[in-house]
């Protein structure tokens, strides 16, 4: 068990719920004798908190646990930059499906006090990184937790590109892109492409194309160590766009390569000891229960 002793918060700008959740935990933080650091951009929606304040860089150096506030895309976010530093992180769901953040805000202290006294599961989720190169230059880079999308941004055509996973040919292909997306990411816009959903413990990537102008395109499971590269025709006529998590975008060119691998450091993702992800399932998919006896 480890001891969570300078806390920091997180929260989704935009939403007076999140707000108000926010100052929930805080008083509960304060009143439990934890050190509570609040993220900048949070941290001036409220005024007169009397709280250390720093960037979210900063709080992956300072704290022992961060938690957010907000919905799956605050903690997407939140992912990218605290992975690096081995923070654990912990969900307040205050925004849509609640994937990532699993703590409902009607259970707020019950659900927090119960992690703070150790009673709690954590899992380790891999993120990705992925490169845009032109030659040998490189443009822009970023990581994901659930997906990098090569897509033809604001344009309806179509793109053209050659895919290789360990330096071996996979195919060419005309598409409206390409998701790459991990566990956390398969239940998310892979979902939607018609990919399969993968258990967060698997150490794979799904490839899934995206309205491909050819009946036998399949999604593929690979490796998690896997480099893949795919590189953009030259005879493109639009410069597509990578992006990551839906979240950062690079813009591309006709020619230049994305290049995605593994990323070293994980997410430690903290969730409460009920954590089922198959319950969440079917609560957030819509999938059938039990069946009943007559």
């Amino acid at each position: 068990m480890e001891h969570f002793r300078n806390i920091g918060l997180i929260g989704r700008l935009g939403s007076g719920q999140v707000v108000d959740t926010v100052r929930r935990l805080k008083r509960f933080l304060l009143d439990k004798g934890h050190t509570v650091i609040l993220e900048d951009a949070v941290a001036d929606l409220l005024p007169g908190h009397q709280l250390q304040v720093c960037t979210r860089m900063m709080m992956g150096e300072i704290c022992d646990l961060v938690i957010v506030v907000g919905g799956d895309g605050s903690l997407l976010g939140a992912a990218r930059a605290l992975c690096r530093f081995d923070v654990p992180v912990l969900g307040v769901n205050r925004g849509g499906l609640g994937f990532l953040t699993d703590i409902s805000p009607d259970e707020l202290e019950e659900r927090v006090g119960d992690v703070l006294t150790g009673k709690y599961l954590v899992e380790s989720r891999f993120l990705l990184d992925a490169f845009v190169c032109r030659d040998d230059e490189h443009l822009g880079s970023s990581e994901a937790l659930n997906d990098v999308v090569l897509h033809p941004g604001k344009s309806a055509r179509m793109i053209e590109f050659e895919l290789h996973v360990d330096g071996q040919f996979v195919y060419s292909q005309k598409s409206d892109g390409l998701i790459v997306a991990t566990p956390t990411g398969s239940t998310a816009y892979s979902l939607s492409a018609g990919g399969p959903i993968m258990h967060p413990k698997l150490d794979a990537v799904v490839l899934v194309p995206m309205f491909p102008h050819t009946l036998s395109s399949r999604p593929i499971v690979v490796d998690g160590n896997s480099e893949l590269r795919v590189r953009i025709s030259k005879q493109n006529g639009i410069y597509p766009q990578v992006s990551c998590d839906g979240q950062v975008h690079i813009a591309c060119a006709p020619g230049d390569t994305l290049i995605i691998r593994k990323k070293p450091q994980k997410l430690r993702l903290i969730h409460p000891l009920d954590h089922n992800f198959y319950s969440i399932c079917r609560s957030k998919l819509g999938w059938s229960s039990r069946l009943t006896e007559r």
